[in-house]
């Protein structure tokens, strides 16, 4: 009977087996059939609301398709990347080292006084013992969650952490660790979470990392950074911040939103990218010294990834130096985003709960007049923007998102805010339904 059993079963997994082969999905055709979220707009958003080219010096006005914009979409934030300057400072790095040096990871043959120097003028400016340079932004953060987190470990979440975060959070429950995520910025929630992350590790032997940001991207108000490290006082965890949008705009010197609440002590781990305030390329995690060593040796992601390029270094000093020293960028910018905001209120604009340079006008529509009111803005108001639509915000909601810089003058934003009101008004008019799209291009 158990030959008999065995041999049935033998023959029922071989038959599974082959049908499973036979039955097979050709991945290629998978996603051809599916192309995802956003690729499925493809063959009518590509170059245009998708992959546009924005042509020309990094500045306010540029060219998109052959015709000037204003251009309100680049995180140039202080004015840097046509800094005079930083770009002599480039210029100058290249030449001499060209963009090959240091060739190696960092731990192996990549290693400069250069990236050192830079490490710790970081670390000193917000305040904490030691920092690490990193090669990406988006690569870091995934990686900081997976080197600092194992399967005994709980990550307690703000909902609406970017998606770096939820890439690092997913990698850590692939691992057996678990999540808990609160309500964007709701305190009580993130006690609540608290709670049970504490119950959970009591159990498990390990420990909580809570993780939120500074300035949040896409609507620009603030983690509540003094209200989330004041719960230190009632359960036993670390938060580490993506203050990206913050550093270099936030705070009395510009060290990010931590010192703007006035919590930079109570803050373990402070992370940042040389992409938006920087106007660079590349990132950095700060902290104390034996935890950031931790990382520089057990961050996979660079490890084996080849060390920053000494331009890209020598100009993220020249950046650095500029924005701690030259405070009059800073004052710009926040000269230009109050005037916008303030501008945009007072026209009836409504612009959620920002409190950073990060500025969102919301609207009510759908989805295609969303697109309506893009192309009326780019072809007949010659203003560039981002877009934001669902499922980023609810099916109702149009989101046009600005980011000021120091680089935009007063009558930049007087234009826009002129416009902006012109549009809203069309708007509530319903010029925008569905069949205006071709009139509209065609204007």
């Amino acid at each position: 009977m158990i030959i008999i059993w065995f041999v049935y079963n033998l023959k029922k997994t071989t038959f599974v087996q082959e049908f499973k082969k036979n039955n097979a999905v050709d991945i290629f055709n998978k996603i051809k059939s599916n192309r995802g979220p956003l690729g499925q707009y493809q063959k009518i958003a590509h170059g245009y609301f998708m992959f546009p080219k924005l042509e020309g010096e990094i500045q306010p006005r540029m060219k998109f398709r052959g015709k000037e914009v204003l251009n309100w979409s680049l995180n140039n934030y202080i004015g840097l990347a046509n800094h005079p300057e930083v770009r002599k400072a480039d210029a100058e790095a290249a030449a001499k080292w060209g963009l090959a040096a240091p060739m190696g990871a960092r731990m192996m043959s990549g290693q400069t006084t250069y990236h050192e120097e830079l490490e710790s003028k970081l670390a000193e400016f917000v305040g904490k013992q030691d920092a690490f340079l990193l090669n990406f932004g988006y690569q870091g953060m995934i990686s900081i969650i997976q080197s600092l987190t194992n399967r005994h470990d709980v990550v307690v979440f703000d909902s609406e952490s970017h998606a770096c975060i939820m890439d690092g959070i997913w990698l850590h429950k692939a691992a057996g660790g678990k999540s808990f995520m609160f309500q964007h910025n709701d305190i009580d929630k993130c006690k609540l979470m608290l709670e049970r992350a504490t119950k959970l590790v009591k159990e498990s032997g390990g420990g909580i990392l809570v993780i939120t940001e500074g300035v949040f991207g896409m609507a620009g108000d603030l983690g509540k950074l003094d209200e989330i490290t004041a719960l230190k006082d009632q359960f036993n965890f670390r938060i580490l911040i993506d203050d990206a949008h913050g550093f270099g705009t936030m705070g009395k010197t510009g060290a990010g939103t931590a010192e703007h609440f006035g919590v930079q002590d109570k803050i373990d781990l402070h992370f940042s990218t040389f992409a938006k305030a920087m106007a660079g390329f590349g990132a950095f995690i700060a902290g104390e010294e034996d935890v950031i060593n931790y990382l520089r040796y057990n961050m996979r992601s660079q490890t084996y990834a080849k060390s920053l390029p000494m331009p890209m270094t020598i100009g993220a000093l020249k950046r650095l130096e500029l924005l701690i020293n030259e405070h009059s960028l800073r004052e710009k910018l926040w000269a230009v985003v109050a005037r916008l905001q303030k501008g945009f209120r007072e026209n009836g604009l409504d612009l959620g709960n920002t409190e950073s340079p990060v500025t969102p006008v919301f609207m009510k529509g759908n989805v295609a007049e969303a697109t309506n009111v893009v192309i009326d803005l780019r072809e007949n108001y010659s203003i560039f923007c981002s877009m934001v639509v669902y499922p980023v915000v609810p099916k109702d909601v149009i989101m046009l998102r600005i980011i000021p810089t120091a680089a935009h003058t007063f009558e930049d934003v007087d234009y826009t805010v002129k416009s902006f009101r012109e549009v809203a008004d069309k708007l509530a008019a319903g010029a925008y339904k569905s069949d205006k799209i071709a009139s509209l291009m065609n204007s």
